[in-house]
């Protein structure tokens, strides 16, 4: 019997798991719950969707952390064999593809507001920003101000990510650790600095066709910086846990990734949004601080 089950590929058959279906439920129950939210639709005369929503959202994270611990025991346990891992870094790749065009569909947005400003096609979109861009009366953000500043900042997060990659191939684990703690910090520091930024904002996401483009791009990128900064963490923890050795760390390898992605998007949103939008900062009128 021990024979018929032993394992002779380098295949990993995963066990029946619950997480698909928790997953499922939860994400269903969120959206209920955010519809019934924003359109204050009562259940017995009770407004009940902010908490319908929390209850999905609980549901996600729940299923997000029983389906990594999972995955990381799968990983300890040698079920992610070579080949297994080549079939995950194919599966991170096509995740990254499609995150990138996400991206693109709010550069085209972008793109699209701030050069036909004048079409005779777009009489409406002339109505609203008078034939040019950055519209009439919106007092964008200095770029060589704060966005400048992130942009450093994640220049310098993505060089300690690589440290910490380094140090643990060569069997650093100090290095590694403080690697990690540097770009989450980093991240962290991101993150604040563009909430200050939003913060001080003359224009908002509603009522102005550069304020939903400029919010849409910049803060779905502050979003995934945030997942990346809670991917790093949990890579963190894994590393003081013992996981992690020069010739096995998928996870923190596509934590990396994921990382040098959001870099990288921000490198294109700074010199799109943040140089080119603002008429390469002339039309500035509004400086934070």
């Amino acid at each position: 019997m021990a024979e018929a089950h032993a394992k002779h590929h380098d295949y990993h058959l995963v066990n029946p798991s619950p997480w698909p279906f928790v997953g499922s439920l939860s994400a269903f129950v969120a959206a209920v719950g955010a519809v019934m939210w924003m359109k204050a639709l009562p259940i017995g005369g009770l407004h009940l969707g902010p908490y319908v929503f929390c209850l999905g959202i609980f549901g996600i994270l729940y299923t997000m952390a029983g389906w990594w611990r999972d995955v990381i025991h799968e990983a300890n346990a040698g079920d992610h064999t070579r080949v297994v891992q080549i079939h995950h870094r194919y599966g991170m790749i096509m995740f990254i593809a499609s995150e990138v065009m996400f991206f693109v569909a709010w550069f085209w947005a972008f793109f699209d507001a701030s050069l036909f400003t004048s079409e005779t096609h777009q009489y409406s979109r002339f109505a609203v920003t008078g034939g040019v861009w950055p519209p009439h009366g919106i007092a964008v953000f200095d770029p060589f101000h704060l966005p400048l500043f992130n942009t450093l900042i994640l220049l310098c997060s993505g060089t300690t990510a690589t440290w910490a990659h380094h140090a643990l191939l060569h069997g650093d684990r100090k290095g590694l650790k403080q690697g990690l703690w540097l770009t989450i910090l980093l991240g962290a520091l991101f993150t604040t600095v563009q909430a200050i930024e939003y913060s001080h904002a003359a224009f908002s996401f509603s009522g102005n066709i550069y304020g939903a483009t400029f919010f849409m791009a910049t803060g779905f990128h502050g979003f995934h910086v945030l997942i990346g900064t809670i991917f790093l963490a949990v890579c963190l923890a894994r590393a003081y846990a013992g996981d992690f050795t020069p010739k096995q760390h998928l996870g923190f390898e596509f934590a990396a990734w994921y990382w040098h992605f959001v870099d990288v998007v921000w490198l294109f949103l700074f010199v799109a949004i943040y140089l080119w939008g603002s008429n390469w900062g002339a039309a500035a009128e509004h400086v934070v601080g």
